[in-house]
């Protein structure tokens, strides 16, 4: 009898534990939430508008606005303070949204490893460029970029460096090109390759009789520049060790463009620097105002940047792969000393 009991106990305690099972099961449908779901939650969250949110989603306003009411009504919190104009994260909302970025990022991934287990490499990419280098980089490698991947849809956006931080940090980016190191440990950065300043002079600058420059040449107030905001401009303070603000009694000018900074020069304006693929497109009278460093040359390394949860890894792949091999032919030069892109 005792025996009996004894199995019969066991039997019970089995039976009792599936129960518990199946309710542990019902409740996690219960506040089971979606993908789809999450993505309206950081769309609402980056516009801090629910219109505005719907149409970044290609979906009605009524539809997300009920699936987000939806999931805050499972999980019993609200996500958004909509009385605040613009609308808010509630302190939770936060938490929500810094996890639900993590989340969103590992379902996407896992996409990523489907398309490479297939070999398949197509899609969307979303690449940012920064000014300094889309002109003369970009006519480079993209019509055999595309010759070579066709089935990559390559959606490309000049930006400065700051905004392509920010971007590839919001999943607005999958990779960006811009001059490094960035010192930012969510991003990485692969080399593409190392770029020389060089100097461009006019005839009557104090300068002129010197074929090859000294970094110890240069002086910060006869320097035309770069507006605020490009890191290239930062490039060449950094490399002058000069404090931003120059002498307030010398002629000053900041433009958005080389070209003009050349114009300025040839009229004598002052000196300026030059990214080394700029110097290529210059005409042949004005290469001869072009003086180069003496070794190391002043260079800035401009790399293949991405988030370090590599999403969409094998397209970077075979970006940096056509990129270094383009360029490869065109800069040989390999004694530099990189100067840093950030303001100091």
């Amino acid at each position: 009898m005792g025996s009996a009991f004894f199995k019969n106990s066991k039997k019970l305690s089995k039976q009792a534990e599936f129960i518990v099972f199946i309710d542990s099961f019902v409740i996690s449908i219960r506040t089971i939430m979606t993908i789809t779901q999450l993505k309206y939650v950081l769309a609402v969250a980056e516009h801090q508008n629910f219109t505005k949110a719907a149409e970044k989603c290609f979906v009605t306003q009524p539809t997300l606005s009920m699936q987000i009411q939806k999931l805050e009504d499972q999980l019993a919190i609200q996500i958004f303070d909509r009385s605040k104009k613009p609308i808010e994260l509630t302190e939770v909302g936060r938490k929500i949204v810094n996890q639900a970025k993590n989340i969103v990022n590992e379902a996407d991934r896992i996409t990523d490893i489907v398309d490479q287990q297939k070999g398949f490499i197509g899609g969307e990419f979303k690449l940012g460029i920064i000014p300094t280098v889309m002109p003369t980089l970009l006519p480079m490698f993209l019509k055999t970029f595309i010759k070579r991947y066709p089935k990559i849809k390559l959606k490309i956006e000049e930006l400065n460096t700051e905004e392509i931080i920010q971007r590839i940090m919001d999943g607005h980016l999958d990779a960006a090109i811009a001059a490094t190191p960035l010192k930012n440990e969510h991003i990485k950065e692969r080399v593409l390759f190392y770029e020389p300043f060089v100097g461009y002079i006019p005839n009557n600058h104090r300068l002129t009789s010197k074929k090859t420059l000294e970094v110890s040449d240069l002086d910060i107030n006869d320097m035309l520049l770069l507006e605020d905001g490009h890191c290239f401009r930062d490039g060449v303070l950094n490399l002058c060790k000069a404090n931003k603000t120059a002498d307030q009694n010398e002629f000053q000018l900041e433009s958005g463009s080389f070209e003009m900074l050349v114009k300025l020069t040839n009229e004598g304006m002052g000196m300026t620097l030059l990214p080394y693929l700029h110097t290529l497109d210059l005409k042949e009278k004005e290469q001869q105002n072009l003086h180069y460093f003496n070794e190391p040359s002043p260079a800035r390394e401009v790399s293949l940047i991405y988030h370090k949860s590599e999403l969409k890894i094998q397209i970077s792949d075979a970006l940096h792969n056509i990129i270094s091999g383009i360029i490869r032919g065109a800069i040989a030069f390999q004694n530099v000393q990189i100067i840093s892109p950030i303001a100091t």
